[in-house]
């Protein structure tokens, strides 16, 4: 353990242990809810070999040959997200479909600093959704899995936060990440880094708490709402992002709340007038 709010650790899990403790991060689920969990980032090096899980090929067979549509793909560059026209395009014979994927629109977006991003792989690759649903019954949380490729020396988004849980899984080339501590910690679903963006903007420009290069088999676990931003470094850079949209109180409370004025509504002394 470092003595940061950071852990750095390598993998050494029991045997029979399930994906959180054998692939992420060499904790049992104890130690990692106990420590870990919802409080501070834990970066694992050398966590697995996930060529069984994503890879370079994974990318290309999904972009050009298995017909992959928005918005199951966004392209992004230096912190925007490119308009769906500039990638996309009317095909088919008959029935025509006006939102297929422009592979030489594509790729030419890509050679010029673009990061592809590869969304809800949990419903579009075998592998991932697999590996998803496995942590997502172990963690008790709805498991999402995204996957981003990124140029050599190029970012696909400002420094920003997530307002659900990550990991990140680096599948391919190498990244930098900077990590900040909150500016707002714990924000629910409704509240987007954008609320904040001033305190983000100014927060980034600070001393990192984290400062890190992921290889293939590294993991990096970021608890909502700590700010991150990275870069591929030397070559393309493939990693995936399996997003933890974890259920909190507010959100039971919330639930329960709409349960109750539900129930209030069949009553007469409920609906009569004050």
């Amino acid at each position: 353990m470092s003595t940061s709010r950071t852990t750095l650790q390598d993998v050494g899990a029991a045997p029979g242990a399930g994906v959180l403790e054998t692939r992420l991060t060499g904790l049992s689920p104890e130690e990692f809810a106990r420590d870990i969990w919802a409080r501070k980032p834990l970066l694992t090096r050398r966590a697995s070999d996930f060529s069984d899980l994503f890879s370079a090929d994974a990318v290309d067979e999904l972009i050009s040959r298995r017909g992959l549509r928005t918005p199951f793909l966004r392209v992004a560059k230096d912190g925007s997200t490119l308009p769906e026209s500039t990638f996309t395009s009317s095909a088919g014979v008959g029935a025509t479909i006006a939102d297929q994927l422009d592979d030489t629109a594509l790729w030419r977006a890509f050679a010029d600093g673009a990061t592809l991003v590869l969304q809800a792989l949990q419903r579009t690759w075998g592998p991932v959704g697999e590996f998803g649903a496995r942590l997502s019954a172990e963690l008790g949380h709805p498991v999402q899995a995204n996957a981003y490729v990124t140029p050599p020396q190029s970012r696909g988004f400002d420094a920003h936060y997530d307002v659900h849980d990550v990991f990140v899984v680096q599948i391919g080339g190498t990244k930098r990440w900077l990590v900040h501590e909150p500016v707002h910690p714990d924000p629910l679903r409704d509240q987007p880094w954008t609320d904040h963006r001033p305190a983000v903007a100014e927060a980034a420009r600070g001393a990192a708490h984290l400062d890190t290069v992921l290889e293939p088999g590294d993991v990096l676990y970021l608890p909502r709402g700590w700010l991150h931003a990275a870069e591929a470094q030397g070559g393309v850079s493939v990693h995936l992002t399996l997003g933890i949209h974890t259920w909190t109180r507010y959100a039971l409370a919330e639930q329960l709340a709409q349960a109750a004025l539900a129930a209030l509504r069949d009553d007469p002394w409920m609906r009569s007038t004050l």
